[in-house]
């Protein structure tokens, strides 16, 4: 199935962001509200009410009980930035959300229908809050959420004024199932139902969706009715389908975003300052790139510090006094991640060594 943003894997508790006055609720879906949605939302400083973001998850390899919970963290931001809430509920079946994960094969119109109904849920959950502007909502989705999005653009929702598609769709690779036709009949359906403007970000490089297979469900869709407009970008480090859980990727989603914000009448500009974690002050121990003067490490250690050096930013690598080590990229909390990997298989405290292009070591401490 498709992937959405792999940060890591073994799911890791990260703390609340207080910036965002982050929180972790359960939201009642379903019949008589039996199932319960692991919903983590983010406010702005004061009462509200707030216009509403309502963003969606994808879908990553393995049982959807298995994915951790989606933050977002960087979208978040920029929406809280703009004094926006955002809710990101776990769909049924997926993370700590009760019920069970809806697989249809390969109707897409089903799988995508199967999923907007909790999305719709938490919609209704959110109408309920008196902090919430219920007359100015954007519905957003990466990836399997996008397509979530679309499908639920398509029933009447008073107050949802558009629908943001990041990379959206779903792929099937268990060679029973022609998944791009499957696609092509979804959107054309959707195009045809749609109620509410959407604006599509797709990347060059996006290891699922190729740019001829985005036009042609672009097409699809627009021909059937369907109000859309398609940013294509070029192509985006290794994959353009992770571009939104990626610090750098805000410089690609957030102009065109703030554009179709404007357009369909809502808030588009920063009106809440929020100061950012500042990272562990450089120290003069040694250069990035000396891995020899790395503490504590044996060859395969260097080795890895060595594999370390030509990742992606923002990243970390930690040490400890057992020899043992752990490094994350990319994704959120990449300094948080690199000290819990290093830490499953240490016996001593683990210490940051490089947090990006900078040593930070003996900051820390030894």
């Amino acid at each position: 199935m498709l992937s959405s943003l792999p940060l890591f894997a073994r799911a890791l508790t990260l703390p609340p962001d207080a910036r965002l006055r982050e929180e972790v609720i359960m939201v009642p879906s379903g019949d008589g509200g039996r199932e319960q949605l692991e919903t983590t939302v983010f406010r702005p400083p004061g009462p509200g009410p707030f216009p509403l973001l309502l963003m969606n998850h994808g879908k990553q390899p393995g049982p959807a009980s298995q994915q951790p919970r989606e933050r977002f963290i960087y979208m978040a931001a920029e929406f809280v930035r703009r004094g926006y809430a955002v809710m990101l509920p776990m769909r049924a079946g997926y993370a700590g959300s009760t019920g069970a994960y809806r697989d249809h094969g390969c109707d897409m119109a089903a799988n995508a229908a199967g999923q907007a109904r909790d999305v719709g849920d938490a919609l209704a959950y959110a109408r309920r809050q008196h902090w919430i502007d219920t007359s100015r909502i954007v519905v957003a989705g990466q990836s399997y959420g996008g397509l979530a999005a679309l499908s639920l653009a398509t029933q009447a929702l008073p107050g949802v004024r558009g629908v943001l598609n990041f990379a959206g769709g779903l792929r099937v690779d268990d060679g029973a199932c022609d998944w791009q036709a499957a696609l092509d009949v979804a959107f054309a359906a959707l195009g045809a139902a749609s109620r509410v403007p959407s604006l599509w970000l797709y990347g060059e490089n996006d290891g699922y969706f190729a740019p001829p297979l985005v036009r042609r469900l672009y097409r699809a869709y627009t021909a059937a009715g369907g109000q859309a407009e398609l940013f294509a970008y070029g192509a985006f480090r290794r994959d353009a389908h992770l571009t939104l859980g990626s610090r750098d990727g805000v410089a690609v989603w957030l102009a065109p975003t703030e554009r179709f914000l404007r357009r369909i009448g809502m808030p588009a500009a920063p009106v809440v300052a929020l100061s950012e974690p500042a990272p562990p002050p450089a120290t003069r121990f040694a250069s990035r790139g000396d891995v020899g003067a790395v503490p504590y490490l044996a060859e395969t250690g260097r080795a890895a510090y060595r594999v370390f050096l030509g990742k992606l930013q923002p990243r970390a690598f930690a040490v400890s006094a057992s020899g043992a080590w752990g490094w994350a990229e990319e994704g959120e909390s990449p300094a948080l991640r690199a000290l819990d990997s290093c830490q499953q298989g240490s016996s001593a405290p683990c210490h940051l060594y490089v947090v990006d292009d900078s040593v930070v070591w003996p900051a820390g401490g030894q």
